[in-house]
């Protein structure tokens, strides 16, 4: 049925104004939270839970068009509809010639699939609907086992807080900034996956073990996994190329650092980088030279300085007075820069909670997300960390060594891949 016109409309935040101009089949800018539960999905009551979530979230009922000089959320009369698994993981969800939602709801045996456009939201916006569908998903279900005590979400955002535009709430005018010296990231080259796919490969870790290998290296969790990624990438450099850096782009969840409870985008972006030609290359070292890094990026004041810059554009008013398809231009050559300034991307969504009253019928939570080049991302749920690389390339090099590094620190790895034919 044809969409009907309606009124309601919002700008897109100042984070998601790049992923339209650059979203393409070799990367979509779709992220899948999915859980595995221990028992199959029942469609019918999934339908129900996703009914009731959406209600919630209003954003998520919206549409993409474009304007004159920016593209803006619509809300639309589309009812989102779960199907059973039909598509390769991460497909695309935008389409400037197709006006659809945002987000699909999937599943497949014991899994729920829930995958978003990074326009409609970040990682931590998402989780706060995805933990809203299999809440009442698995209340619908076993209705009858809670007749004593009914669980309760720990989501208190009112609807307007979910749709709240963090980034101009925290807007200021920005001072100016020392500019640093850019730094040569190695970049990781390969023949690429047929017809756009990616790869995923996820190892699962217990919690415990990790956190307290981390604590061997007196550091954080984030920070003892980019160290053993980088080691794992400058075993797959070419010598040529020693000299560049290995630079990681690591996502930040701004919500840590100003008060939001916002559902859309509100991150940072930090690069931190090594280079093993001027070091020892010791995992202890790169532990070492990564804290001082963090150490320096995550402030509120460095992450509000840009807060300040990405939002400057928009109240620039020769700037927003230049037509879509100019921007559009710009927004390529900015993406295309930014690509090559970094070698791969960590990111750590972080524990999920639900109510105690519903773990026994959850067994994990992961994500991942589409990419062109490498990418990791990972979250815990009670005793079991999952780490997923995606990745664009035919070579799991990197993968293989990152997890046979943790497997010789002492720590169980259990691997699952969607790869058929591996090596």
């Amino acid at each position: 049925m044809k969409n009907k016109k309606v009124k309601d409309w919002k700008k897109l935040d100042n984070a998601a104004k790049i992923f339209p101009p650059n979203s393409k089949k070799s990367d979509t800018k779709v992220f899948r939270f999915a859980c595995e539960l221990y028992d199959n999905v029942d469609k019918n009551v999934l339908q129900n839970a996703l009914n009731i979530t959406v209600d919630a979230f209003p954003l998520y009922k919206s549409i993409i068009k474009s304007g004159v000089f920016w593209y803006y959320f619509e809300a639309s009369h589309f009812k989102p509809v779960v199907v059973e698994e039909n598509l390769p993981p991460c497909s695309p969800l935008y389409d400037r010639n197709n006006k659809t939602l945002l987000f699909r709801v999937m599943y497949y045996k014991k899994r729920i699939n829930f995958e978003v456009y990074h326009a409609l939201s970040d990682g931590a916006g998402a989780l706060q609907f995805f933990k809203t569908l299999v809440f009442h998903y698995i209340t619908i279900k076993y209705e009858y086992k809670f007749k004593d005590k009914v669980p309760l979400l720990d989501i208190k955002a009112s609807a307007a807080q979910k749709m709240d535009d963090s980034f101009q709430k925290y807007y200021s005018t920005p001072a100016s900034d020392v500019k640093k010296k850019k730094v040569k990231a190695y970049k990781i080259r390969g023949m690429k996956i047929p017809e756009y796919r990616i790869s995923v490969i996820e190892g699962i870790i217990p919690v415990d073990a990790i956190i307290q290998k981390v604590k061997e290296y007196n550091t954080s969790l984030t920070i003892f996994l980019a160290a053993i990624l980088m080691c794992a990438i400058n075993e797959d450099i070419p010598l040529r190329h020693k000299k560049r850096s290995v630079i990681l782009s690591i996502p930040v969840n701004l919500r840590n650092y100003f008060h939001s409870e916002t559902a859309r985008n509100f991150f940072g972006v930090i690069n931190v980088s090594y280079n093993f030609a001027s070091g020892s290359g010791e995992l202890q070292e790169v532990i070492e030279h990564l804290k001082n890094e963090f150490r320096e990026n995550l402030t509120a004041e460095v992450l509000a300085k840009r807060i300040n810059n990405l939002s400057s554009l928009e109240h620039n008013f020769l700037l927003r007075a230049i037509p879509l398809f100019i921007k559009d231009i710009a927004l390529k050559i900015a993406n295309s820069i930014v690509d090559r300034s970094y070698t791969s991307t960590l990111s750590n969504v972080g524990r999920v909670d639900v109510p105690d009253e519903i773990k026994k019928f959850i067994s994990s939570f992961d994500i991942f997300v589409s990419t062109n080049k490498l990418q990791a991302c990972m979250c815990s749920y009670e005793n079991k960390l999952r780490i997923s690389f995606t990745s664009a390339f035919v070579s799991t090099e990197v993968q293989r060594r990152f997890f046979k590094q943790l497997a010789a620190l002492g720590l169980p790895v259990i691997i699952e891949s969607n790869i058929v034919n591996e090596e």
